[in-house]
C-alpha cells in the first residue's frame, strides 16, 4: 500500500508543478492545488492543456 501512496503523491506533485507552470494556482472555488484529489488535478490538467493547445492553434 505504501508503494501506491508514493506513486499517487508523485503524480499529484507532477500535476501541481505542471499547472503552476501554466499559471494555474487555485480553482474557481478558491481551493489551493494541494487540497485537490488526484482525479481533480488530472481533470484540471487536461482542461488547462487543451485550452493552451487551442490558443497556440489560434495564434498560428
Amino acid at each position: 500500500m505504501a508503494v501506491l501512496n508514493l506513486a499517487v503523491q508523485k503524480r499529484r506533485d507532477f500535476l501541481i508543478n505542471e499547472l503552476v507552470k501554466f499559471g494555474y494556482f487555485k480553482t474557481i472555488e478558491g481551493k489551493q492545488l494541494y487540497e485537490l484529489t488526484l482525479s481533480e488535478l488530472e481533470h484540471i490538467h487536461i482542461t488547462v492543456k487543451c485550452k493552451f493547445g487551442k490558443q497556440m492553434q489560434e495564434d498560428e
